[in-house]
This record gives C-alpha cells, sequence and structure tokens, in this order.
C-alpha cells in the first residue's frame, strides 16, 4: 500500500523526518511540523560516521541542531569552530597524512570547520564556516552567512552580502527576488517600467526595511544590520559574483562593490556605481546609476533612524 495511487498509509507511519546539511528555514521548518511531520534538526559529518546532534521530541527548534548524542563531547575552540570527541570520530583519510593533521587536533578532537556556539539548554547552534567568521572593530564576532541565511529566508530577498569585518557596524547589500517583489508591487499598484526601476522605488527600501528588522529581531544588537543598500542587478554567475551553485562569491563582492561598501559606512546618502553586467547572449554592457543608501530612505518613508 502507498506504491500506487493513495500515498497516504506510508506518510501516517513516518514517525520522525530529519533535516541538516543548510538552514532550512523556520517558515518551512514550521510548515512541515503545522501539517504533522515530526521534522527536526540533526548535525554531523562523515568524519564522524554520520550524526553528532539530534533535536528530542519536546525540544524542537528551527534554530538549534539539538544536544549531542550519549558518549560525543562538543567544545567551542577560541576561534568559535565547533570540535567533536567521540568514538564515532574517524581515524584519518586514507593515504592523506598531511589532511588528517588539520583534521584532528593532538589530542583527538575533529575540527569541524563550522563555527557555533552551545545555548542555555546545551543545544548546538551552527552560525557559519569558521573561516568566515570575522570581528567588528570592537572586536565582536560576527558570521556574515548566518545574517545572510536569516535574510535570504524572506521570500523577498533573493541574495544578500553582509559585511562588518574590522567595521564599526554590520552592513549589507540586498539583491531584490525579482519575481516575488514583482508580484508584490503589482499587488500594492506600484508602477515600474524595469527591474532597475522596480530596485529604486522608494516603498521597495521599505519592504526590505521591514524584512530586515524582523531579522535583527533574531540577532543581537551588536551584530544587527545598520545600514542597507538595494541593489539595481541581480548577483550573476556570468559576472563572476556568484558560483554556478549559487554561492557568493565575497571576495570578489567586496572588491567589485568597494565604493558602494565605503559609502554605506563613510554615511552617505547614495552612491555613484558602475559595473559590469554580462547578457545571455555573451554580449557585456556598463550599467552607470545612482544608488541611494538606507539612512536617506529610512527618512524619506517614515521619518524615523534605522
Amino acid at each position: 500500500p502507498g506504491l500506487h495511487g493513495d500515498r497516504s498509509p506510508i506518510v501516517r507511519r513516518a514517525r520522525w523526518a530529519y533535516t541538516g546539511g543548510a538552514p532550512l528555514g523556520a517558515d518551512t521548518f514550521r510548515f512541515f511540523r503545522a501539517v504533522g511531520v515530526n521534522l527536526k534538526q540533526v548535525y554531523g559529518a562523515t568524519e564522524l560516521a554520520g550524526l553528532c546532534s539530534v533535536q528530542g521530541d519536546r525540544e524542537v527548534d528551527p534554530d538549534t541542531v539539538g544536544r549531542p548524542f550519549a558518549g560525543t563531547e562538543l567544545r567551542i575552540a577560541e576561534n568559535g569552530e565547533v570540535q567533536v570527541r567521540s568514538a564515532a570520530v574517524f581515524q584519518g583519510y586514507f593515504k592523506q597524512e598531511e589532511a588528517t593533521r588539520g583534521a584532528l587536533t593532538e589530542d583527538g578532537w575533529l575540527r569541524t570547520g563550522d563555527a557555533g556556539f552551545i545555548d542555555r539548554r546545551g543545544h548546538l547552534v551552527i552560525i557559519d564556516r569558521a573561516r568566515d567568521v570575522g570581528k567588528l572593530a570592537d572586536g565582536t564576532a560576527y558570521a556574515p552567512q548566518f545574517i545572510e541565511n536569516k535574510l535570504k529566508f524572506s521570500p523577498f530577498i533573493g541574495e544578500v552580502v553582509a559585511f562588518g569585518d574590522s567595521r564599526p557596524f554590520v552592513a549589507a547589500i540586498v539583491a531584490i527576488d525579482a519575481t516575488t517583489v514583482g508580484n508584490w508591487a503589482e499587488r500594492n499598484n506600484i508602477a515600474y517600467t524595469s527591474f532597475q526601476d522596480l530596485c529604486a522605488k522608494t516603498e521597495v527600501a521599505g519592504l526590505i526595511r521591514d524584512e530586515i528588522r524582523k531579522c535583527n529581531a533574531m540577532l543581537p544588537e551588536a551584530v544587527q544590520i545598520r545600514r542597507f543598500l538595494v541593489l539595481n542587478k541581480e548577483f550573476d554567475a556570468d559576472d563572476d559574483e556568484i558560483t554556478r551553485t549559487r554561492k557568493i562569491r565575497r571576495r570578489f563582492v567586496a572588491e567589485k562593490y568597494a565604493p558602494v561598501i565605503d559609502a554605506m559606512y563613510d554615511g552617505a546618502a547614495e552612491v555613484e556605481m558602475s559595473s559590469e553586467i554580462t547578457y545571455e547572449d555573451g554580449r557585456k554592457a556598463m550599467l552607470q546609476s545612482r544608488l541611494a543608501v538606507a539612512d536617506r530612505l529610512e527618512r524619506f518613508l517614515d521619518d524615523r533612524a534605522f
């Protein structure tokens, strides 16, 4: 039963379902829980022979990956990296002694490469890859990918890049999702002529501002986003801004948009931007534009400081 036609018998017999590998998103997580799927989050690695931690039935939380299994020890290194020790930790990579030495500490703990912390309940929270965790000018640690992932759970945001390393606060460049924001604009009778025109609308800036406020509510005050800019294009693999698997090339973006980033930290109300874009047929063109930074838009929209 369940293999043909009505599949509900198999669904009804499922007692547990697990998700791992990448952040799922709180709304998606709660949706599956709401329709009766006992979905929980886990964390693990091949070098751990599978899983390291799991959520209990009464400790489900979209922001954590649960408690470590019995016999598994966790510790957080000085750089924020999650390290694991248990009987399940591998002995090493086959015929790769140097890689093995890099993966294990001298006292036998596995370096996971992920940064995180253990909350007050003893749950493990993964925030970013350890190599990507930076520090603000005052020494506060911040994880750009953690912030970006939370923002990308918004249906209106396609991509986002957060900055803050050695800076006084966190700022972000946001690329909107053309389809969802376009539909939103039509429902709200906001006329626009092109994608660039849509990105420049103050109403769109207000929409993204509200999404950032929702994200900030889930972040410590020190690492909340204080300034942002809505980019007038999508991040594109043809422009070398993202990989073909949709991963941001952070260093390249930081270099390409250096004037934009400097403007956000210099307190500028707007910035001139010139960038090369690649069309689907391979042709290239220069995109010249003047972009408004969030503080000015905030005052224009509701006369309140961000």
